[in-house]
């Protein structure tokens, strides 16, 4: 095995372990699921939610979006397709009106407009939307697991959760392919070391927009380990493309970070950042907070 092999395995197992590591606080720590806190508390988890709502932020403005326009002109240079009509747009466009429409249909067949459910989930075990006029004692009695949960009146819905770890997921085995692909043992570390802490904020948003959507502890477990487990599977794909010399299917992926990049751009603007911001209670610091995750992410990403 050289040397380049052991350093992709290195960044394979590190990728992983850290990612679970970040993405357990929120879900382990009973502080970030319990609801009968104080008012203090209901500040803090609002305002770590509006840092975690800059990250997204950054996350689809300054990563997922440059890194797919990037690619699809690459590819669509490299295929001499030009034109006027902008392609890669339209394809992030899909990706947005995929879910919208999904999403619509999901609400229309459950025949609910004051409760959401998560239709992904199994019966007897989703914690859907609480309707607004019901108190939050009620909301603690009902739950199935025994587990208390943050969740507000005008709670992340499981459904939307579940997109958004779907399209983070889909870009984790894009930055993971990044990695697998490349041919020096140098540029392996450089850019696992930015993964590395880009995954390791971004999972634990995540696992906190979980637990605040109500998802049961052990569907949050399964959300957290398969997210993890989604750079390591990039890798390995990279890592079997260099081994056996194969096309990588670029324009694919391409498309495929496009429908992603659509998905993120939904589940931010019309989910993350309009829930932490319809609220009147500490309105400038809210902002400031989105401001703070959306700066941390943009000072990693000027420092490449």
């Amino acid at each position: 095995m050289d040397f380049l092999l052991q350093v992709k395995i290195g960044a394979l197992f590190g990728l992983l372990v850290l990612t679970l590591i970040f993405g357990s606080i929120p879900a382990r720590l009973r502080w970030f699921r319990d609801t009968s806190g104080t008012e203090t508390h209901r500040v803090v988890l609002s305002f770590i939610s509006c840092f975690a709502g800059g990250v997204f932020l950054a996350a689809c403005l300054l990563d997922i979006i440059p890194d797919y326009l990037s690619d699809i002109s690459t590819e669509l240079q490299a295929r001499n397709v030009a034109g006027d009509f902008p392609l890669a747009e339209f394809i992030m466009a899909m990706g947005f009106f995929t879910v919208l429409i999904v999403e619509r249909l999901v609400l229309s067949c459950s025949g609910r407009r004051d409760e959401e459910r998560a239709p992904l989930l199994p019966a007897g075990h989703a914690h859907g939307h609480e309707n607004s006029y019901r108190s939050m004692d009620q909301l603690e009695s009902s739950g199935h697991s025994g587990h208390h949960v943050h969740v507000d009146r005008q709670a992340h819905s499981s459904f939307r959760s579940f997109m958004l770890f779907l399209s983070l997921s889909l870009h984790s085995i894009f930055e993971g392919l990044a990695i697998g692909l490349q041919d020096t043992d140098s540029k392996v570390l450089e850019i696992c070391i930015a993964i590395l802490v880009h995954k390791s904020i971004i999972v634990f948003s995540l696992s906190l927009k979980l637990v605040q959507s109500a998802v049961p502890p052990l569907w949050v477990a399964a959300y957290i380990l398969v997210f993890s487990m989604m750079s390591p599977l990039g890798i390995t794909v990279g890592i079997a493309v260099m081994e056996a010399q194969l096309a990588s299917g670029a324009l694919v992926q391409a498309v495929l970070e496009g429908l992603a990049a659509g998905t993120f751009i939904y589940i931010t603007f019309l989910e993350i950042l309009p829930h932490e911001l319809n609220s009147s209670d500490q309105p400038l610091l809210k902002v400031l907070f989105i401001l703070l995750g959306f700066s941390i992410m943009a000072g990693l990403s000027f420092l490449g």
